[in-house]
C-alpha cells in the first residue's frame, strides 16, 4: 500500500543516510555495509532542528555515550559509574515518566518548525505568482486569438 507521507519521510531519510555514507565510505565504495552502523549512529546521535532533540534520547530516554567517552572518561561517565544499581534504576524510572512529556514537546517543536517552513515557502511562492494574461503565464496562440479576439 502506498502512503505518500510515509514514503516521503523514508525518501528523506534515505537521502540523509546516503549522504552520510558518502562521507565515510572509502573511494572503492565496497565497504558501505561495514560502515552503515557508524552512519546510523551518527544520525541517531545528532541534534535535529525540527524536533530540537536527539533521536536517540527520544527512544531510549538516556543521553548517548560516545565511544570516545568510554576511552577517555568524562565527568558524566564517572558520576554514572559511582551510582548504585538502585539509584540508577530510580533515575531511569524518573526519566521514563518524563519521556512522554519530552516526546510531546518534540512533536510540538516539529509542528512549529513545519509551520515556519510552510509559511516561508508560501511567501516565496507569493513573489512568483503572476497575473493572468501576462506573457509568462500563457502563450497566446492562433487558437486564442480566434476565440477571444473577435
Amino acid at each position: 500500500m502506498y502512503n505518500t507521507v510515509a514514503n516521503g519521510l523514508v525518501e528523506a531519510f534515505n537521502k540523509t543516510l546516503f549522504n552520510l555514507l558518502k562521507k565515510i565510505v572509502s573511494k572503492s565504495k565496497r565497504d558501505w555495509q561495514e560502515r552503515i552502523g557508524e552512519a546510523l549512529w551518527a544520525y541517531r546521535t545528532t541534534h535535529r532542528t525540527p524536533t530540537g532533540v536527539i533521536p536517540y534520547s527520544l527512544v531510549y530516554d538516556v543521553e548517548d555515550v560516545l565511544p570516545l567517552e568510554r576511552e577517555i572518561p568524562s565527568l558524566r561517565m564517572e558520576v554514572q559509574e559511582e551510582l548504585t544499581i538502585e539509584d540508577n534504576v530510580k533515575l531511569h524510572l524518573q526519566g521514563l515518566k518524563a519521556l512522554d512529556e519530552k516526546r510531546l514537546e518534540a512533536q510540538q517543536a516539529l509542528e512549529r518548525y513545519q509551520a515556519r517552513m510552510s509559511k516561508a515557502f508560501d511567501m516565496s511562492l507569493n513573489s512568483l505568482l503572476l497575473d493572468w494574461g501576462s506573457s509568462a503565464c500563457c502563450k497566446k496562440t492562433d487558437h486564442y486569438n480566434k476565440a477571444y479576439r473577435k
